[in-house]
């Protein structure tokens, strides 16, 4: 009986871990890149509404200037990463978790941690936001103009495009419980911005 007990146990645990390779595997199938940046504020001014430095209200550039003499610009903006898991991937992967740092123009800026369940099921592209903050002054230099272009081009609003990538130790679920990758993998790099 106790035998019969051993066997039964042993085959379940195999069978947990046969679907929790699955599922690592599902994962690691997904294509992850950047959908798009949205939602962007500078120093509080909503930049979905202007198009160029010039388009700034008075009260727009007040508030950046203020904010310098503070010496702080913060900038706040989702990024949306979308995740494509193949069609012929029989597993939906099902991310509970990653801790993301996010890099820009090639300089390590701020990092955070994205904690919601996503599912990527085969064959259908699967977004998500990534909500950051950060003070462009602890990263980069420049002027007022120069900061505002910066902030607009990752607005896809014009100016030169700029190089993004998000790293990230994504934590899926699997039939033995959270599994947290090894290592930071980049799950997003592309430039952005450069419209008008």
């Amino acid at each position: 009986m106790r035998r019969a007990h051993l066997l039964v146990l042993s085959l379940l645990l195999l069978a947990g871990g046969c679907a929790t390779l699955q599922q690592i595997a599902a994962l690691r199938q997904v294509d992850f890149s950047l959908d798009r940046v949205a939602q962007l504020r500078l120093a509080g001014v909503d930049l979905d509404r202007v198009r160029s430095y010039s388009d700034l209200t008075v009260t727009d550039v007040a508030r950046l200037t203020l904010a310098l003499s503070d010496n702080r610009l913060p900038l706040e903006f989702s990024l949306f990463v979308q995740g494509d898991n193949p069609p012929d991937n029989e597993v939906a992967a099902r991310l509970v978790r990653f801790d993301w740092t996010l890099l820009l123009e090639d300089k390590e800026t701020v990092s955070g941690v994205f904690d919601q369940e996503v599912v990527f099921e085969p064959g259908q592209p699967t977004t998500f936001p990534v909500q950051i903050q950060l003070d462009l002054l602890e990263f980069f230099d420049g002027n007022a103009r120069d900061l505002a272009e910066l902030a607009l081009s990752l607005a896809d609003q014009g100016g030169e495009p700029k190089n993004v990538a998000l790293q990230a130790i994504p934590t899926i679920q699997t039939a033995l419980g959270p599994i947290r990758y090894p290592g930071t993998i980049t799950v997003v790099s592309g430039e952005v911005g450069g419209g008008g």
